[in-house]
């Protein structure tokens, strides 16, 4: 963070806290029994009390309205409040309340631009220009019966596991403040793990709702391209389609974000947003994996670059176990190999991230404005003299005899229009091959398989500032942005000190992805931190993914592995 503010960073903050403290008077007593009894209902529930004048819209509102500040002043995970404006929105008919989320109050990510306020993305030179209109994400939301209520926290350049920047300052994650609740879209994980909101949307390029639900303690689902609205948001890389950013949603529980996802789909969001498939919701595909009798579970435990923790392979293995007693069939998959294997993707996904050379996400920078300090670290090899860089990366290939972050080095630089066709043509290979590896997988005699889980991070949520170090360890997040599957994440146990302390015969992988990764993994320090699994199905499975996890989470709770929910003080 920058020594001195910058003025309309200064005057960012000194608004959001002037809003706070000019809240009307029924934001500002306690919290009160009967709220607390809207903050624990599933929102399925508060839809029918509000359709059938049970509750009242604007009370809900004001509940979670209350606990959106209490989260604030715990983490710093709001930017925008927008209360008084969603009280008017309700009472003017700006709302639906006859819609599917009727009266749900519904957070955003600071990007998605709503009529009336800044989508400043974390940068100052986008503060204080207000959008004049609901973009087709806010609108869509509004036709549903949702109530935009808040907006949260994210990095600046939407490049990282954490979430920081001098507009806003630095959001914490809430099990322990000196760590990050993930990124980009870590404001909401922040939001939602702590109980000041049930329903949220972000972003995710690389693992952006996906890292936030592992470090916070929520659950995500990554959609597939086509699947959920794109437009009416601001961002750090317009025009960026080399991997495309999804739109997805976040969730305090499991039954809400599959309620929530229905719902929206149901509502026909490609009447908003030319970018959305004309993909109705498939309640079959839903019901089939609900109700089938025994799934069929490929495990991901590594992808070869950065062995999970000790902690992570803990969750991902309590969930085998737990599946394994249910009956269903479980096995460890093998990976492809050279040119198709994961390191390959992680490879191909930075270029086409980066192809630019960082220079759209920098021009948005004003002078002295301080940057995310793992894509500061991008930026840094982006811009490093072609001479200088040839001559490091043979010391780390020959010298120091790392291959991987040798390759990776060596492809940080900007491309030419023709090395990108020939990254496009890479990422279509790549696709390709995983389709005839799935089907391949499906054709060992055994059934299909349904489902992979992986861990979603090599580790639990990282120190502030630990992007430095861990900035390309994203792996078992990114390769599924290249590959544009359907993705859940489901919170399953929390660190143990002594369970997931690094053995003393522990050997990191010798590669500076993996190093960099573990230079931060203390279990007596990230004690209590979540630990998520991540469920993984094929393009366009978000009905099945919803189904499966819906089954994972019941078979962790029938063997004794629940995971605890924050409750709001």
């Amino acid at each position: 963070m920058a020594d001195e503010m910058l003025p309309s960073s200064q005057r960012k903050q000194d608004e959001r806290a002037s809003r706070i403290n000019n809240l009307p008077k029924s934001y500002q007593s306690p919290i009160s029994t009967s709220e607390r009894t809207i903050l624990d209902a599933p929102i399925q529930e508060l839809v029918e009390d509000v359709q059938k004048s049970i509750k009242s819209p604007v009370d809900v509102l004001r509940a979670y309205g209350k606990a959106a500040v209490k989260a604030q002043e715990a983490t710093n995970c709001v930017t925008e409040i927008m209360f008084p404006d969603a009280e008017t929105w309700i009472q003017d008919g700006s709302v639906n309340l006859k819609g599917p989320l009727a009266g749900i109050p519904v957070s955003l990510k600071d990007s998605i631009v709503v009529g009336g306020f800044d989508a400043s993305v974390g940068y100052s030179s986008k503060c204080f220009k207000p959008h004049a209109k609901d973009g087709a994400m806010v609108r869509l939301l509004k036709d549903a019966g949702a109530v935009p209520f808040v907006k949260t926290a994210l990095p600046i350049t939407l490049l990282s596991f954490e979430s920081t920047n001098d507009v806003w300052g630095r959001c914490k994650n809430p099990h322990n403040n000196k760590y990050s609740p993930g990124g980009s879209t870590g404001g909401e994980g922040a939001l939602l793990a702590f109980g000041g909101s049930r329903i949220g949307i972000g972003s995710d390029v690389a693992g952006s709702v996906r890292a936030p639900a592992h470090f916070s303690g929520c659950f995500s689902l990554r959609c597939s391209t086509g699947r959920w609205p794109k437009y009416g948001v601001d961002t750090s890389m317009p025009g960026q389609e080399g991997i495309p950013s999804v739109f997805s949603p976040m969730t305090r529980t499991l039954s809400d974000l599959v309620y929530f996802t229905r719902s929206l789909i149901q509502c026909k969001p490609w009447t908003y947003d030319q970018s959305v498939h004309p993909l109705a919701w498939r309640q079959n595909n839903y019901d089939d994996f609900k109700e089938k009798k025994r799934l069929r579970v490929g495990v991901l435990r590594t992808d070869g670059v950065v062995d999970p923790s000790p902690a992570c392979a803990r969750a991902l293995q309590t969930t085998v176990d737990a599946l394994k007693q249910q009956g269903h069939d479980v096995f460890d998959l093998s990976l492809p190999t050279a040119p198709y294997a994961p390191l390959d993707a992680l490879t191909i996904a930075a270029q086409l991230l980066n192809a630019e050379g960082t220079r759209t996400y920098s021009r948005f920078f004003s002078s002295g404005e301080t940057n995310d300090a793992g894509a500061a670290q991008l930026t840094f090899w982006m811009r490093l003299p072609s001479p200088l860089r040839w001559l490091y990366v043979k010391y780390v290939r020959y010298i120091r005899r790392d291959a991987v972050w040798a390759r990776l080095l060596e492809s940080f630089h900007e491309k030419s229009a023709y090395e990108n066709w020939q990254l496009v043509y890479q990422r279509e290979s790549f696709k390709n091959f995983w389709f005839d590896w799935w089907n391949g997988v499906n054709g060992d005699g055994k059934g299909e398989m349904d489902v992979m889980i992986t861990p979603p991070n090599a580790t639990p949520a990282v120190p502030h500032d630990g992007m430095k170090d861990a900035v390309s360890s994203c792996g078992y997040t990114f390769l599924f942005n290249l590959l544009d599957y359907t993705c859940g994440i489901i919170p399953v146990t929390k660190v143990d000190a002594a369970k997931d302390a690094l053995p003393k015969d522990f050997v990191v992988n010798a590669n500076g992805v993996a190093k960099g990764a573990y230079k931060h993994y203390d279990a007596t320090k990230m004690a209590g931190l979540p630990v998520a699994v991540q469920v993984v199905g094929r393009r366009l499975e978000e009905e099945k993914v919803l189904a499966v996890m819906e089954r994972v989470e019941q078979a962790l709770k029938d063997s004794g592995s629940v995971y605890d929910l924050l409750q709001v003080p």
